[in-house]
């Protein structure tokens, strides 16, 4: 076998691995930053909508994305059967593997918009719909050969494809479902609900720091010249610019040093960098990442004062970070590394591939948007409501939708005592 192949494919099959753990890092996101009444309903349904999607994007997903088509959508290799895929210097059934991961990272974020108060049902039949409505298409149009690609969109590992796509999503469904039960206030001021647990969601941003590098790294697709690590070192200045960005804009504005933003800092500089890793000098990841960092801080007061309930604010550190990593590469992508595309304003390439990345974020995010609004309407409607009940919010998911809570002594103890 030629060296070269089966090292590129155990590199690639290495990030897919990487990127498959980040669902673990997601569940541990998500759980720590809600109220512990839920956690048995957040670990089990992010497992199982994951297993749905991969199931869906091997039979159709895979086609729509990466199928032989036109500018708009694929429409070969329905039900991918391990086949090696013409110009790949892999193996075609780990670079299969390494879409279906990113495909599943797109779903969990988008999830993001339904925690705390969405029917487990509602779970199960968008996770089916997102895996062959919303992602594929805009999976074709960057990276399987559409519209944009052909444009000169850059997206190195995702930040339109992946975040954006997923964070529109959330943002649909978190305008369907209302606010969760205490919220805001008929002032219209707005409550902390705090998340459960601060050392899980620590733990889950250093688990999806680490999956990152099989994310962007593992993107180059390849061990050539050893690329990769370059685009690992402009991954982890992105995140490290982001969390003590936020740490810096948190102390300097409320006046403490808040835990949950610097995490949100750490988070909103990878999903930036994301973008822009394989494109830019390492002085610019900086950049990239610190602003990336205030930007997310801003961004979820501004929901917030919207009355956009975003529990574990994947609409700002997914959605608003992504709309600026992707534009960034419009101001610093290189002569050197625009191996798509033209260089960026501060590289001599004007403002054309500014003008081309903005049509991918605005095009890309109207898209996800509007089709997951319809479709969650449409499931509304069919399903006479996504959300639960009052009553069934207020005992918790964990109990309403499984029978059993994934904290059982900790949750019967504290309601004991508010007895």
């Amino acid at each position: 076998m030629n060296t070269e192949f089966l090292m590129n494919s155990i590199w690639v099959m290495l990030g897919a691995v990487l990127v498959i753990l980040m669902i673990g890092g997601f569940i541990l996101l998500e759980t720590g930053s809600t109220r512990m009444k839920n956690a048995g309903h957040i670990a089990g349904k992010t497992i199982l909508t994951f297993s749905i999607g991969s199931i869906v994007f091997w039979a159709i997903g895979f086609a729509l994305a990466f199928g032989k088509g036109n500018a708009l959508i694929g429409f070969t290799d329905f039900l991918y059967s391990g086949y090696e895929i013409k110009g790949l210097s892999l193996s075609g059934a780990v670079y299969f593997l390494f879409q279906l991961a990113f495909a599943g990272i797109s779903l969990t974020i988008a999830f993001g918009g339904f925690a705390e108060r969405a029917k487990m049902g509602a779970y199960l039949i968008f996770a089916v719909l997102f895996s062959i409505v919303v992602y594929p298409p805009i999976a074709h149009w960057i990276w399987g050969g559409g519209w944009l690609s052909e444009l000169g969109q850059q997206d190195f590992a995702g930040s339109t494809v992946v975040h954006l796509t997923g964070a529109m999503a959330a943002m649909a469904a978190t305008m369907i479902l209302k606010p969760r039960i205490g919220k805001y206030n008929k002032d219209g001021s707005a409550n902390n609900l705090a998340g459960h647990n601060q050392v899980f969601t620590a733990l889950s941003v250093l688990l999806l720091w680490v999956g990152w590098f099989g994310f962007n790294a593992g993107s180059t697709l390849s061990v050539d010249k050893g690329f990769f690590g370059y685009v690992a070192l402009n991954t982890n200045l992105g995140a490290a610019a982001g969390t003590v960005a936020a740490m810096i804009i948190s102390w300097v504005v409320q006046g403490k040093a808040d835990v949950p933003m610097m995490l949100n800092g750490a988070l909103s500089g990878l999903v930036a960098i994301t973008a822009s890793c394989g494109f830019v000098a390492p002085w610019a990841a900086v950049v990239i990442g610190f602003i990336a960092g205030i930007l997310v801080f801003y961004s979820i007061r501004f929901f917030e004062n919207r009355k956009i309930d975003d529990p574990i604010a994947a609409l700002s550190v997914h959605g608003a970070a992504g709309v600026w990593g992707t534009l960034s590469n419009g101001f610093f992508a290189t002569k050197a590394l625009a191996s798509v595309g033209k260089p960026g304003l501060f590289y001599g390439g004007g403002i054309h591939q500014l003008v081309v990345q903005a049509i991918g974020v605005i095009a890309c995010g109207a898209f996800a948007f509007i089709v997951s609004y319809v479709l969650l309407l449409l499931m509304k409607a069919a399903m006479k409501g996504l959300r639960v009940t009052e009553e069934e919010e207020m005992m918790g998911l964990d109990m309403s939708e499984h029978g059993s809570y994934g904290y059982p002594e900790l949750v019967n103890a504290e309601q004991k005592l508010n007895a």
